[in-house]
């Protein structure tokens, strides 16, 4: 390991990658709502966007350990950059085109590339540092993501669903599909620039990166990795945990614009309830900065527990009362959502007996709740309406609160010496 200047400029050309991703990533709700009334979709339709998007995380974690692990991290990137700018070229094709197939394709592989980012970055971020703030490190790079999920449905909401309403009986006329169309062409046109800019500005970092990474072990196979992983214990409950919190917050998330635009609720126009949603993922964003100073100073597992608990307690209130305060309650639940993920990740990482570069594989995989859970949860909506829905995500926080006691009561075996790739 290098001085703690390079460390330093490490650990902030790697934060960039985590506001890049959040942008991109929070951009799916308003999209779903788009969709939906584009094509004429259903609720269960509609959240395929998001199932296409998450379920490269499926697919594509094991493959990006393994390319991480015999490239190196910042080469790993570089392939991660490019392949999301593929990616916004074939979402320029499917706006153009008024393709839906197509759009689930150019969402599958911009979160493909995303996958590549994460599994690199999540383990060099909480590594880059004294190991005894990993909690810290990881939960304030996750801070700049959530800021990137705070503007990014506001503008997504702008660019997509100006005159749009899916309210049942409304009817999309075509000068309105057509805008909502241009809308997506012209946010992932920029998208794509953005990304030209990150990867030349990546670049020119990738030394003082390198420098400051640890080393990574030989590289094993697929299958390897996998039997390493799924032989700790921890590995898989960490794994079941990821999948809950990301399975329950992607739900919220691409469900929040239906939400609020039902008379049941707010009722009011769905860029409105769109532009509303920034605040769900803006309430991470507060959350992981205020959390950053608390695991600083209290136990990780702790807070989880008490996060959980009253997230679990909100989604309870909203589906038990409903109206006005209901969408202010749901709102407000990304606040506790903020410290989930990196808390989860780290607590895993210190208690997983598998390598770390096996771990980080398996938890990033499991990132794909974020493609199960959404269609269940639009399934019920469409059969017992979207305030019942979110009784999933309510479940959901609960058996988290059940990991995180648990986690409470075993002892890490990596806290003094967390080695960045076991």
């Amino acid at each position: 390991m290098e001085n703690r200047a390079t460390v330093r400029a490490a650990f902030i050309a790697v934060t960039t990658l985590f506001f890049a991703w959040g942008f991109i990533t929070s951009l799916i709700d308003p999209l779903v709502a788009a969709v939906k009334g584009i094509f004429t979709l259903s609720n269960t339709e509609a959240q395929l966007s998001a199932s296409a998007f998450f379920i490269a995380y499926a697919v594509i974690s094991f493959p990006a350990a393994v390319l991480i692990a015999r490239v190196k991290a910042v080469p790993a990137i570089l392939v991660a950059l490019t392949t999301m700018v593929v990616a916004c070229l074939i979402m320029l094709g499917a706006a153009n085109i008024a393709n839906y197939s197509l759009v689930l394709l150019g969402l599958f592989v911009l979160a493909s590339g995303i996958t590549i980012l994460q599994v690199a970055a999540n383990p060099l971020a909480a590594a880059l540092g004294d190991p005894r703030f990993s909690h810290f490190r990881l939960t304030l790079a996750q801070t700049f993501n959530s800021f990137g999920t705070f503007i990014g449905p506001y503008l997504g909401a702008v660019l997509f669903l100006e005159g749009l309403e899916v309210k049942e009986g409304t009817v999309v006329t075509d000068a309105v599909r057509q805008n909502a169309l241009l809308g997506i062409d012209r946010a992932y046109f920029w998208i794509c620039g953005l990304l030209i800019l990150l990867l030349v500005f990546f670049f020119l970092s990738r030394k003082t990166v390198a420098a400051a990474a640890p080393e990574a072990p030989p590289a094993k196979g697929i299958g390897a990795m996998i039997a390493d992983a799924v032989s700790s214990k921890w590995c898989l409950l960490g794994g079941a945990a990821i999948f809950l919190y990301v399975g329950a917050e992607v739900a919220i998330g691409t469900q929040m614009a239906l939400f609020l635009n039902d008379d049941a609720i707010w009722g009011v126009t769905l860029e409105e309830a769109g532009k509303a949603v920034s605040f769900y993922w803006g309430g991470a964003m507060v959350g992981r900065a205020i959390g950053s100073l608390l695991l600083a100073k209290f136990d990780a597992a702790k807070l989880l527990a008490i996060f959980t608990a009253i997230a679990c307690a909100m989604v309870l209130y909203v589906v038990s009362v409903g109206g006005i305060s209901a969408g202010y309650v749901a709102l407000s639940i990304g606040l506790f959502n903020s410290i989930m993920f990196p808390v989860i990740f780290t607590l895993t990482l210190e208690r997983s007996t598998a390598s770390e570069q096996a771990t980080s594989g398996f938890l990033c995989t499991s990132i794909v709740g974020g493609a199960a859970l959404p269609p269940l949860v639009g399934l019920l909506s469409d059969n017992i309406g979207l305030v019942m829905a979110l009784l999933l995500p309510a479940a959901c926080y609960a058996l988290l609160c059940v990991f995180a006691i648990k986690a409470g009561k075993v002892s890490p075996i990596r806290r003094s010496e967390v080695e960045a790739f076991h």
